[in-house]
């Protein structure tokens, strides 16, 4: 490539989120990226929404807590990270001394841009008397203004450990924080964010497509609304969903989560059949576009360049790293 094609791409990376050069077709990525592994050590982490080449070519693949587990035991030098921003900057505020690179910068979160730091500083500051509680899914701006961090692995476990009489700030996920009030007994203060893709689930095409297939379990992710969370046979998070799938007897199951996850619950269960469940948008998909807006070719691109890369202030990545290792001691302590 010429070093002006590249500069460019460079210079133009804010604007687009990603190096915009072209790739040779006839490259095998697959064997690029496992050659790009071994000469810079580095480690691919996944999460299971994106496409089924990158879970494929990928090191590891989870949800927000073994992720997050993940990159703090890695021993690579550089973790390429197959996500969205706040997970990329979670593996940063856990590893300062490696290079963190993600394959498109603007793959954002529409949860983790529901909750600006600043507002909800001063919501925090209206409640001095709670402890916040923050689900991953957030800037590190909010991690560093937390008391502990969540998953949706974890939060029942997180929550249950403080006293019955401590008032909780839940954030930015409404839905998910209304969920664990129901299983906790919990009155959690919750602030009012929400993700895209988990609340366009249509009741009404669920309950239709449930009695076409009257044998199929309804497993749904916390982050739906509380209307979807009541028909389902089984709410759980990501990791949790697919395990269900592996040990339930059924046949059949209706997946209300994103719909990357169908990659590994048909590699675990073959001769199962999974049926995504329908959105009320107009189509039949609940793609989340932010994870989607990573492909292989753009993977490629970031380990052999190295940029995009995560760049964070000290001060805030150690403000935001404490509730980060609070979440995983009490997760390691309750054996998850």
């Amino acid at each position: 490539m010429e070093a002006g094609v590249l500069e460019n791409a460079k210079q133009e990376l804010e604007a687009k989120g990603f190096l915009d050069v072209d790739v040779d077709p006839t490259l095998d990525l697959f064997e690029e990226i496992n050659r790009l592994k071994k000469e810079k050590n580095a480690v691919i982490l996944a999460h299971y929404y994106q496409e089924p080449d990158i879970q494929d070519i990928a090191d590891y693949i989870g949800d927000s807590l073994g992720l997050a587990q993940e990159a703090e035991k890695t021993d690579a030098d550089m973790i390429v990270f197959a996500g969205v921003h706040f997970m990329a900057e979670t593996a940063k505020i856990l590893n300062p001394t490696k290079k963190v690179v993600i394959p498109d910068f603007k793959a954002g979160c529409s949860l983790s841009d529901s909750c600006p730091p600043p507002l909800f500083q001063k919501f925090k500051e209206q409640h001095p008397d709670h402890v916040v509680v923050s689900y991953i899914n957030c800037s590190a701006g909010i991690k560093a203004l937390s008391d502990v961090i969540v998953t949706s692995s974890n939060a029942r476990i997180i929550v249950d450990s403080f006293p019955k009489d401590q008032k909780i700030i839940f954030a930015p996920d409404k839905n998910l924080g209304a969920y664990i009030n129901k299983v906790t007994g919990r009155d959690m203060l919750l602030w009012n964010g929400a993700c895209m893709v988990h609340e366009i689930f249509s009741l009404e095409h669920i309950t239709k497509l449930k009695q076409q297939h009257p044998n199929a379990k309804f497993i749904a992710h916390p982050e739906c609304e509380e209307h979807i969370l009541k028909i389902a046979d089984f709410v759980g998070s990501t990791t949790g969903l697919l395990k269900y799938t592996i040990e339930n007897e059924a046949t059949e199951f209706i997946v209300a989560t994103e719909t990357g996850i169908l990659h590994q619950m048909e590699k675990s269960s073959p001769n199962k059949k999974f049926i995504p469940a329908p959105p009320d948008n107009g189509c039949a998909c609940n793609d989340c576009p932010h994870m989607k807006r990573n492909t292989l070719e753009k993977i490629y691109l970031c380990m052999k360049y190295e940029t995009p890369d995560i760049i964070m202030d000290e001060a805030l990545r150690l403000a935001a790293k404490k509730p980060i290792d609070r979440m995983l001691e009490i997760s390691k302590q309750a054996g998850l």
